[in-house]
């Protein structure tokens, strides 16, 4: 087996390059059995992956990755990239071979266009143009660098540091050497100004609208070119891009249209009906907006015209204090194995081996993908703009990060980085709580430190609390809780609290909700990572106040269907499709029935148990892509990432390793048109990147790890502060992807999940993998990977004594369903031994406390019944010895506060008097 060692080292380029600096190979034959390194694993990344549709056209973002494949650094401010004349969010059409100009900033992946600020565009003999014809045989592409040479003979070649980039420009003799920069021109409507100086170009673009929201944000630029201008002007333009140069004229303002189509991603924006529809392909030429110069160069003596670009998001003066201080006068070579290194450093901490060449492409694609955001925002002096509009300065020694897909990335995007590199994480979870501190809420979808409201859900906090229990600990936690406890309250934070926090569901019959349904499940996933935040700093009394919150999926189940459904506000259940979009979001009713993630056992349980839930996994994975409107798997977007890893939690981990390996070897590939959806700025790939690991962060918030089988025979992670994870698995493939065995550290193990202690300190994992199924690796109850309920740990059986001193009884010892539960002289028999049950249920003869009929009014009767995972049969102890029914928000009463034998309990209004005082077994 070849094991190749791989070192690198980055460029020093002054305090301010941002460059990763390559960690040392250990010596020759140091290394432990099975630890594998890289050399160069930028050389298997295919930046063109995503850049052309690869999965029909649902409605969400187009079928295409919408990634771009310009030239960024890890997390980069500048992505200075091309932009083809047919539009596709991203900037870029694979079958477009019309180049319109070469943008400084863009995101990626993302379902609506914003940013693709301040086109420049080299042009020839002092003429504006729409567009220049390439071929794909003259380009080229690589991390941190691209270059392409049109048919006319120019050669455009690009590389980036953090915060500024570098260009030549190579002009075909003959001609004089030109370049438009366009300040007033972005994917969306944008106004700028520029300023023309001897060498110099300098001014800002403001643009704005994702998602046809009102977000605005101002970038700022300063260009400064090897040589003086010949000649340079502020350009007239004409309708098809054409036009003439006003050499008279040194600065300018101006205006322009925006070419993205911007889909309603927001509640307001949906009932509105705004947003300028369809996902992608315009295709429309674009006058220059007014704020366009167009400079030309004497290259007599040299063809080849050097710009330096810095930008910034505070000023034009922190754009070229940025470009000084992270370029130092390097020449372009220099910067660019500079960039080449710094992705080499963060592609190599995970090294594979084995596996075939597309194997590998696709792999190492997928991981730049994953890591190009969130993106800096701070300049190299600190400063930033904060969400209240204020320039504020990071952390010494420290980068303020922007560009959060939250509704996306919080699913593995960032557990994902911070396995990686968990002082950065560390960063990136203290931009989140200086974000929502300076707001005064968490927003869903973030750009240029500026919030869009964009999709639903509360993903933010999530994002933190998972940094966290990966080990980026190092930010404000304490304030970042406090801040999200706060913003709940906040209908800017989360629409639809009112009833969330009463009733515990939003209902579907209340208005200004996108998504009720989808939007509550979101809700119980951000209040149990907080729990988790809030427990790993020591702050029980939030934690216990979250946990029961993240409880309130079970509102939604509907005991009959065994399917997450809506619910209007009178608790009933309107009519009911699995295939329905309708009060869910970018998915449909069967895909969100699975997002419970945290708590997989309650939930299969409440579905009807293992058995029924694997073949309902079965019909659900029977097609992976279907879409939106579909009751199968739609892995071309979000709601649908942690299903296949479900399977491991109901016994049979072998379906887990069959759909991964489906999903990542039939769905993904190493062309323009390799993704399936949206890459949502890391999200897509950071999944294929952990399904080639063969392991998923299912519970938000935690750490461990659900475990498949990886795609190649060996691999180690090192996880950037000194733990390293070795992966051997011989005979790894395509097909070979069935766990037959497993040794964690030289132990035996058959638990198909690692602990969140393995994840933090490393050790090594040996698989023996077979192309057939073993069912029974990993089958037992006891060793499915863990969930998280709302009651005691060790659950506790005794007598409920209530007023009196009488106890909780079951009318007649009777084990029948509807068998009304009295008050009774306490006498120690079965029909008064109730178990406080790990799931928040009091249980007796082998069936529930349940409110006849999931009543939420006062007077309803109490009742045994048989189990089903319904709120109605959630019963939370509280300090003042009450037990509270949440969804009806009434507690456990003794009508009347009778103390006479055969009194029907029921729910009433919670008063603290002796009739709602109960004693439960601890």
């Amino acid at each position: 087996m070849h094991r190749s060692r791989f070192t690198t080292s980055a460029l020093a380029l002054g305090a301010g390059a941002a460059l990763l600096a390559g960690a040392a190979a250990p010596p020759a034959g140091a290394a432990p059995p099975g630890r594998v390194t890289v050399a160069d694993p930028a050389q298997y990344v295919n930046a063109y992956v995503g850049t052309k549709q690869g999965a029909p056209d649902f409605g969400n973002g187009g079928g295409a990755g919408n990634t771009f494949p310009g030239a960024s650094v890890p997390f980069g401010m500048v992505q200075w990239s091309p932009d083809t004349a047919t539009y596709q969010h991203g900037g870029y059409f694979y079958d477009d071979h019309r180049i319109a100009g070469f943008s400084l900033t863009h995101i990626s992946g993302a379902g609506c266009g914003d940013y693709g600020t301040t086109p420049f565009m080299p042009v020839l003999d002092g003429r504006p143009v729409a567009h220049s014809d390439f071929s794909h045989a003259d380009e080229t592409t690589a991390p941190g660098s691209y270059a392409v040479t049109f048919k006319n003979g120019l050669r455009t070649e690009l590389a980036a540091t953090q915060r500024s980039g570098i260009a030549r420009f190579s002009y075909p003799a003959g001609h004089t050497a030109s370049l438009t920069v366009d300040a007033g021109k972005a994917f969306n409507d944008a106004n700028g100004s520029i300023s023309i100086g001897t060498d110099t170009l300098s001014g800002w673009t403001e643009s704005g609208g994702f998602c046809g929201t009102g977000n605005r944000y101002r970038v700022y630029f300063h260009a400064q070119f090897d040589r003086p201008f010949s000649s340079a002007g502020i350009v007239r333009a004409a309708a098809d891009g054409s036009g003439t140069v006003d050499t008279g004229r040194r600065s300018a303002t101006g205006t322009s249209g925006g070419i993205a189509p911007q889909p309603a991603r927001t509640a307001e924006a949906r009932e509105r009906r705004t947003g300028s529809g369809g996902d992608q392909h315009p295709d429309r030429q674009r006058a220059a907006s007014g704020a366009q110069a167009l400079v030309s160069f004497d290259t007599g003596a040299d063809r080849t015209v050097t710009a330096r670009v810095g930008i910034s998001f505070v000023s034009a003066e922190g754009a070229r204090a940025n470009m000084i201080a992270e370029q130092r006068g390097a020449a372009f070579d220099e910067l660019r194995a500079a960039a080449r290194a710094a992705w080499n450093d963060l592609l190599g901490r995970i090294a594979v081996d084995g596996g075939t060449t597309a194997q590998r492409r696709i792999f190492y694609t997928a991981l730049y993908h994953a890591l190009l955001h969130p993106s800096a925002i701070s300049d190299t002096d600190g400063r930033y703009p904060g969400f209240d509009g204020k320039i504020r300065t990071a952390r010494p020694g420290h980068t303020q990060y922007a560009d959060f897909s939250g509704w996306d990335v919080y699913r593995s995007q960032v557990q994902l980085l911070a396995l990686l590199d968990p002082a950065r994480a560390a960063d990136i979870a203290q931009s989140v709580a200086d974000q929502g501190a300076s707001a005064g809420y968490f927003d869903r979808w973030t750009l240029a430190n500026g919030g869009t409201g964009v999709m639903v859900g509360d993903p933010l906090p999530i994002i933190a609390a998972s940094i966290q229990a990966f080990g980026g600990t190092d930010f404000d936690a304490a304030g970042l809780l406090r801040t999200a406890t706060a913003g709940s309250r906040d209908t800017r934070q989360r629409p639809g609290h009112g009833p969330y926090d009463t009733i515990g569901f939003i209902p579907a019959d209340a208005g200004g909700i996108w998504g009720s349904a989808a939007t509550t499940l979101e809700y119980t996933s951000a209040d149990f990572a907080l729990a988790q935040l809030a427990d790993r700093i020591g702050d029980t009394a939030a934690r216990d106040t979250l946990l029961h919150r993240s409880a309130n999926w079970r509102n939604l189940i509907n005991s009959g269907s065994g399917r997450i459904q809506p619910r209007d506000t009178d608790h009933s259940w309107p009519d009911f499709r699995p295939a329905q979009q309708d009060h869910f979001v970018e998915g449909s009713a069967a895909q969100y029935t699975w997002m419970v993630p945290y708590n997989h056992r309650g939930l299969f349980d409440a579905m009807g148990g293992d058995a029924a839930v694997a073949g309902r996994l079965d019909d659900f994975f029977a097609e992976l892509n279907g879409g939106p409107d579909s009751e199968h798997a739609y892995l071309g977007n979000e709601p649908s990432s942690n299903v296949p890893w479900a399977y491991a939690y109901a016994g049979r981990p072998y379906r887990t390793q069959d759909v991964v390996r489906r999903a990542l070897t039939g769905l993904f590939a190493d062309t323009p048109d390799g993704e399936p959806g949206n890459d949502d700025l890391g999200q897509m790939s950071a999944w294929v990147v952990w399904a080639a690991l063969g392991m998923y962060p299912q519970a938000p918030g935690r750490a461990e790890l659900v475990l498949a089988s990886p795609l190649f025979p060996s691999v180690t992670v090192r996880r950037g502060n000194g733990a390293v994870i070795d992966l051997d698995a011989p005979g790894a493939s395509g097909s070979a992807r069935y766990v037959h065995a497993l040794t964690v550290d030289g132990t035996a193990s058959t638990r198909p999940w690692l602990s969140e202690d393995f994840v933090r300190r490393g050790g090594t994992l040996a698989y023996t993998l077979s192309e057939t199924p073993d069912p029974a690796w990993g089958s037992a109850r006891e060793d499915a990977p863990p969930s998280f309920d709302v009651g005691p740990a060790r659950p506790a059986t005794g007598a409920i004594a209530g007023l009196g001193g009488k106890c909780a009884d079951v009318e007649g010892s009777s084990t029948a369903s509807g068998t009304a539960v009295q008050l009774r002289e306490c006498n120690g028999s079965t029909a008064q031994q109730w178990t406080t049950a790990s799931d928040g249920t009091l249980r007796a003869l082998g069936k529930c406390l349940d409110v006849d009929g999931s009543s939420v009014f006062n007077g309803a009767a109490v009742q045994l019944w048989d189990c089903n995972g319904t709120g109605a049969q959630q019963w939370w102890a509280r300090a003042d010895g009450s037990l509270l029914n949440p969804p009806s928000g009434r507690c456990l009463d003794v009508p009347g506060s009778s103390t006479a034998s055969g009194t029907r309990l029921q729910l009433w209004d919670c008063n603290g008097t002796g009739a709602q005082r109960w004693t439960v077994p601890a």
